[in-house]
């Protein structure tokens, strides 16, 4: 089984896919085996690493991966194997970045949350997938709902990704406390916090600043790092790229490199 990290926060924009992508990256330049689980029905993660979706000819997703089979009503260990798919990028590290998917029809999971052992299946469905893989990163929804409860379920560690604002350090604040409270319901008792990275910062604007400096004293040591504002990142994100398709984009990639260090440093490779 890899090390698998979920990574959230109870609000949208906080740049949470943007973090997940280019972890996974990152750990890829590294030499590290990376699978990336994207779990929110927006399947903006799938988009960004070149996952495209085709309507006339479907392939199977995270929502697949995660449903209920026919009439016996359970996920089987191991029925996300025939999901896990290669990533778009052409760049030499990509071979060992994998991908499950995701589009709209994860939500149709969402209402399954009453169903026996509901919050397990991604647990299950991972069972036995990923024995080949160093981490798996874990996309989760804006939200503290079903969908990143099952992710949290099969996650041995969290890490939260916040811009420098108020209700974003507030709803990574309350991922990092649901977290906490949350892992023996889940039955996952071992699940742990591992930190939270502030992404889009920028030093000239005020704000950020002293939001920044109210992350470190919520968070203390917990704060894995800072990721500037750059439209290059935008950029990347928006065309599917790699940080290495981008010219001058040497300081960003030295800053998830940074990052990539510290995981691997903190987070113990399956």
């Amino acid at each position: 089984m890899a090390t698998r990290v979920a990574i959230g926060n109870n609000k949208g924009g906080a740049k949470k896919t943007t973090l997940a992508v280019r972890l996974a990256e990152a750990l890829a330049k590294n030499g590290k085996r990376v699978g990336v689980v994207d779990f929110d029905p927006q399947g903006n993660a799938s988009r960004r690493l070149g996952w495209k979706d085709d309507p006339e000819a479907p392939q199977l997703t995270a929502a697949e991966a995660v449903e209920y089979n026919g009439k016996s009503q359970v996920v089987y260990e191991g029925q996300a194997a025939e999901v896990w798919q290669p990533i778009g990028w052409t760049t030499p590290y990509a071979e060992r970045i994998r991908l499950i998917p995701a589009r709209y029809t994860l939500e149709d999971r969402a209402t399954e949350a009453g169903m026996k052992g509901a919050w397990r299946r991604l647990a299950k469905a991972l069972k036995g997938t990923d024995d080949d893989l160093d981490y798996v990163l874990i996309d989760c929804p804006p939200s503290l709902g079903h969908l990143t409860q099952m992710a949290l379920g099969a996650a041995h560690f969290a890490l939260a990704s916040t811009e420098p604002e108020y209700d974003s350090i507030e709803a990574a604040v309350r991922y990092r406390d649901f977290v906490a409270a949350s892992g023996d319901d889940l039955g996952n008792p071992e699940l742990s916090f591992l930190g939270v990275v502030v992404s889009a910062y920028d030093m000239r604007v005020g704000a950020h600043v002293g939001q920044l400096t109210g992350a470190r004293q919520i968070f203390g040591e917990q704060v894995w790092g800072v990721v500037p504002r750059r439209s290059l990142i935008t950029n990347a994100d928006e065309y599917a790229q790699s940080l290495d398709e981008i010219s001058d984009s040497h300081e960003v990639r030295a800053v998830f490199e940074n990052l990539a260090q510290r995981f691997v440093k903190e987070v113990p490779a399956a």
